[in-house]
């Protein structure tokens, strides 16, 4: 009787094709659990989850707001979380994460989709970036780290201290235990992730820079050195730029796995997934070997892996954007964040198929400085996003609409002004000044009701075309010329919606900016079940 052929299911990368800067993943169980930076942006410290590495999904997010609160009452792009780590030990869930501005936090929880603790500060200071925890088998714990020569003046080397095993407090004194500065070649030495695989201490580290780096591993017998070292993973004639940062899992069926990102720019960190064996020779196998480099591999580009059942609820991966929100509960869906920590009077839903921004007087004239723009990653391919607007009200001066937001700016939507409400389209053209004029009087007087439809186009090189119709028109009119979107701080572009109102207007509570429903589309790339 012939054998029945059965066939693994095939993954492509990017698992994750959007801005999940700087991975890091575990295993717990059945569940995967990803923790991803998330800089200036509330709340932070996303986790997700998956069964399979491929899938994700949101659990939830570890930080409802960034510490110190009165920094973070303001954007601080660029600053806030930057590449955390996230472990389980003792059936607690823990994220460890470095502010460059004021050093190491801890939060921890039973469960990943929390409460989580509110952050204690384990290592005060200024450049301490990158952590991981390791709990020894004697029961002593260490943290790894590496420095920001932009707060330090220190860079390219790794640093292991001793803390209690509850991430407490330091109890050891901390120490160099890799100079870059002492390997050929090595740059911007960051990253590191700490493990202990058969009496062997490794870490993962990358260097060369976000977009044109690599990855070593070092391993030791001691936590503190020396290290011997080698490149695991490097670009090797990939499109796969970087290859960076990631984390090392194994799987409950024994297989392992590496997860990195890759720098796209405008769309930010996307998530790469490379299989990975150990090698007589008791080193890490990454990837596709490179016969040049004896030790290193390059990324692949697909794989076989082994499927899990279908998750509840939407997944993350390429085969769906889901970044659609129909605004049907009192707070908008996880995709969404604010760019500082949010106030209470920014938002007002309560779940009826309507977000409704306030109006509140706080506009300088450039939309980097809002922290009420409610914001999203942009996926890593083509997109197309569309909302409905309607700006009650009547303070001239007071807009609203759908921007495309990184180190410049576009928006599009409605300004109120003496004569009635206009529909723009504006773009950044300096701190406080903006470009671009008005397409068409929708509303002619200050208090009529001003409504439109919004759509904005991104295509795969990231350049964006706004477009508006009146409700039941059926042709869209073109705002302006394209805008290529650019990237932000340490992350890709964002979609986000955003209401304001001028220094001084009176901010009652009928000043609302009420967008209806999100709708982003996009082509489907694979779909595994």
């Amino acid at each position: 009787m012939a054998t029945r052929k059965t066939t693994m299911p095939i993954y492509t990368n990017p698992v994750l094709d959007a801005d999940w800067p700087d991975p890091d993943v575990i295993r717990v169980g059945a569940e995967y659990y990803l923790v991803a930076s998330s800089f200036n942006r509330v709340p932070g410290l996303p986790i997700l989850t998956s069964r399979d590495l491929v899938h994700w999904r949101f659990a939830g997010h570890a930080l409802a707001a960034l510490p110190p609160a009165e920094h973070y009452a303001l954007p601080r792009h660029g600053s806030g979380v930057w590449a955390p780590s996230i472990r389980h030990h003792d059936e607690w869930f823990v994220v460890v994460y470095p502010d460059p501005d004021h050093g190491v936090y801890v939060t921890w929880a039973t469960d990943a989709a929390g409460p989580w603790s509110a952050p204690h500060l384990l290592l005060p200071g200024r450049g301490i970036i990158d952590p991981c925890p390791l709990w020894d088998d004697d029961g002593r714990a260490y943290v790894v780290h590496g420095w920001a020569r932009s707060r330090s003046g220190v860079a390219n080397r790794l640093t292991v201290v001793e803390v209690d095993p509850r991430l407490e407090r330091v109890v050891g004194e901390p120490r160099t235990v890799v100079d870059g500065d002492e390997l050929p070649g090595c740059r911007t030495l960051e990253g590191p992730k700490l493990y202990k695989r058969d009496g062997w201490y490794w870490i993962f580290a990358p260097a060369g820079g976000v977009a044109t780096g690599w990855q070593y591993a070092f391993r030791s017998r001691d936590v503190y050195g020396p290290y011997e070292h080698r490149v695991v993973l490097e670009q090797g004639g990939t499109a796969v730029n970087g290859p960076h940062q990631g984390a090392w899992v194994e799987a409950e069926d024994g297989k392992h796995w590496f997860c990195h990102f890759q720098d796209r720019g405008v769309f930010g960190r996307v998530v790469h997934l490379q299989p990975m064996t150990w090698a007589d020779d008791g080193w890490p196998r990454i990837g596709d070997p490179i016969a040049a480099t004896p030790g290193s591999g390059r990324p692949v580009a697909s794989a076989e892996y082994s499927a899990a059942p279908p998750p509840d609820g939407p997944t993350l991966g390429c085969s769906d954007l889901a970044c659609s929100d129909r605004f049907d509960t009192p707070t908008p869906r996880p995709v969404w964040h604010w760019q500082s920590n949010p106030h209470g009077s920014w938002l007002h839903s309560t779940g009826d198929g309507a977000l409704r921004l306030r109006l509140l007087p706080e506009d300088r004239g450039d939309l980097r400085t809002l922290g009420q723009i409610l914001g999203q990653r942009l996926p890593g391919r083509s997109s197309t996003w569309t909302t409905t607007l309607r700006l009650d009200g009547g303070v001239p001066g007071a807009r609203a609409g759908v921007v495309v937001l990184g180190r410049e700016y576009a928006w599009a939507g409605l300004t109120r002004t003496p004569a009635g409400a206009e529909v723009v389209c504006r773009r950044s053209a300096g701190r406080g000044v903006e470009e671009g004029g008005a397409a068409a009087l929708v509303a002619d007087g200050v208090t009529a009701e001003a409504r439109v439809e919004l759509r904005v186009e991104i295509d795969d090189a990231g350049t964006a075309m706004f477009s508006w119709r009146a409700p039941g028109a059926t042709e869209w009119s073109m705002l302006d010329d394209t805008y290529q979107a650019a990237a932000g701080y340490w992350i890709g572009a964002e979609v986000g919606l955003f209401g304001v109102a001028p220094f001084g207007a009176p901010a009652g509570p009928d000043e609302v900016a009420t967008f209806g429903p999100v709708t982003a589309t996009g082509p489907e790339t694979h779909r595994i079940w």
